[in-house]
């Protein structure tokens, strides 16, 4: 009889545990001057890309603002292989108007690249509204419409570019696939622009500055899902992946390092 007990007992466990995993949603949080903006984790790998371009780029704070604000509109940060008449990509460029081919347009790194060529042409656009500026950097038909998502580019824009250390988080589920060190070493230096070493399923680095170093940390978190991140440490604080209360918040380790030290640890296997 105890013996049934125990297997009706596991099997409900077992049930139940399926059943939340079916019901989970993953998704990512960016919390910056009291603000909350949500995000599947796909949105927010792109943001954090975009952003990492203005960090490597040394652009003000207001052009990745800009930049997202402006992907949010035309993709909702995703890298759309369609669009209206020849628009691709994060920010719907044409061809068609000399944004590039279709293949550098469908790069995330040449189209956010090509994005911030036209922004810093447009004199004094720190200061001017969003929609004048990403009127003059699109030619969009609705350029009223991005002002609608300048408070949601702020927030993403503070807390992927270190302004707002421990603001993003995202909860997700067991890594699906996990990329080797060298890759995300490369995409640190092509995205970011900062040096890391690979060493084993660990990827480490020390940035210019705490902020510098945030930047970074959140940029691997952003990207966790893609790359197969499962716990990132900036400093005295650490993210781990999950979908609980853990990827909820930034914990504090039982070993701190020093502000600037940031280490990225990946998954050692996938579960896809």
């Amino acid at each position: 009889m105890l013996a049934l007990v125990v297997a009706v007992v596991v099997a409900g466990l077992a049930a139940f545990r399926t059943v939340t995993q079916t019901l989970f949603v993953p998704g990512c949080d960016a919390t910056a001057s009291g603000s909350t903006v949500s995000f599947s984790p796909e949105q927010t790998a792109n943001a954090a890309l975009i952003s990492a371009v203005s960090v490597k780029r040394g652009l003000p704070l207001r052009a990745a603002t800009i930049a997202l604000a402006t992907a949010i509109q035309e993709s909702k940060l995703r890298n759309l292989t369609v669009g209206d008449r020849d628009s691709l990509g994060l920010f719907q460029q044409r061809p068609s108007q000399g944004w590039g081919t279709r293949e550098q347009i469908l790069d995330p790194v040449y189209a956010t690249n090509a994005f911030y060529d036209a922004l810093v042409k447009v004199k004094g656009y720190e200061s001017m509204p969003i929609t004048v500026v990403a009127q003059q950097v699109q030619r969009s038909a609705f350029p009223e419409a991005y002002a609608d998502h300048e408070q949601e580019g702020r927030v993403l824009a503070s807390t992927l570019t270190g302004r707002s250390p421990a603001g993003l988080v995202c909860r997700l589920r067991p890594a699906q696939q996990v990329v080797a060190g060298r890759d995300v070493v490369a995409d640190l230096a092509a995205q970011l622009g900062v040096t890391a070493a690979a060493g084993g399923s660990q990827v480490t680095l020390t940035g210019p500055d705490a902020e510098g170093a945030w930047a970074t940390g959140h940029w691997a978190v952003a990207r966790a899902e893609a790359y197969g991140i499962d716990r990132v440490q900036v400093g005295d604080r650490v993210w781990q992946r999950g979908d609980g209360d853990s990827a909820k918040t930034w914990s504090v380790p039982a070993t701190a390092a020093a502000p600037s030290a940031v280490t990225i640890r990946l998954a050692t296997s996938a579960t896809g």
